[in-house]
């Protein structure tokens, strides 16, 4: 039997202590005392009392553990003819900051975003920006129609949009503004502030008090904690670890 073939067994046959011995592959600030919690089925509850920060756990221990200089994104786009590679020294400088930034516009733990962007890697910093604060994202795939955005906003009810100007898709240049500017008129729900990515090939026109330009935003951020983190010292004695100071 090969190990793929033992492990899918164990899976299958004692799920309990498969995914235990998996979830200590993780790093977790609250760790859980139960595994499974199977009384009340056909609802079953995986690590319930378990707390974990996915944030973290993709980008923060990473450099935490020595890797801060390895690559943790590769971005090739054959569309724009774009290569970029990110370290995950740079994504976390990238991520906490834009979490600040967030944080800034109001957004806290359960509160919804949603994340309307091309394939490209600020979208990924979006997610894992959200994730770090504990806000809920939402991915509306870019290009979609004003009235199909307009319907996923009423039913996220998102506290601020994030989206980016345009794309490339083909041969065309998409203008991705005018579609979300069409779906927040048409949408019930009112979502306080729009984060713009401006691309260099594309730009959008603000509108004032709602729209704020991604670059701006993260120029005046701070970096912020991933929700979850505990200093063991009195707050005002904190400094943040060398992985922080950037």
């Amino acid at each position: 039997m090969s190990n793929y073939d033992a492990m899918f067994s164990q899976s299958i046959e004692e799920p309990e202590k498969f995914w235990g011995e998996a979830a200590r592959n993780v790093d977790w600030y609250e760790e859980c005392d139960k595994i499974l919690d199977s009384s009340n089925p056909p609802f079953y509850r995986w690590f319930p009392s378990g707390k974990i920060n996915t944030c973290y756990n993709a980008v923060d221990r990473h450099v935490e553990k020595g890797r801060a200089d390895q690559v943790a994104i590769i971005y090739d786009s054959p569309v724009t003819e774009t290569i970029r590679k990110i370290t995950y020294r740079e994504l976390l400088e990238q991520v906490s900051t834009f979490a600040g930034g967030l944080k800034s516009l109001g957004v806290s733990k359960g509160d919804t975003v949603i994340i309307y962007m091309p394939m490209i890697p600020e979208a990924a910093v979006a997610m894992l920006a959200c994730a770090r604060i504990g806000a809920i994202h939402s991915v509306v795939f870019g290009g979609f129609a004003p009235h199909e955005l307009a319907v996923r906003i009423d039913h996220a009810t998102p506290k601020v949009l994030i989206t980016a100007s345009g794309a490339i898709e083909g041969a065309k240049k998409l203008a991705y503004k005018p579609m979300v500017d069409s779906a927040l008129d048409i949408a019930e729900h009112k979502v306080e502030k729009v984060v713009l990515l401006q691309r260099d090939f594309i730009t959008s026109e603000m509108m004032v008090g709602r729209d704020i330009d991604w670059k701006e935003l993260v120029a005046q951020s701070q970096h912020t904690l991933w929700v979850g983190f505990v200093p063991l010292i009195p707050a005002n004695q904190y400094h943040a670890p060398p992985s922080y100071q950037m």
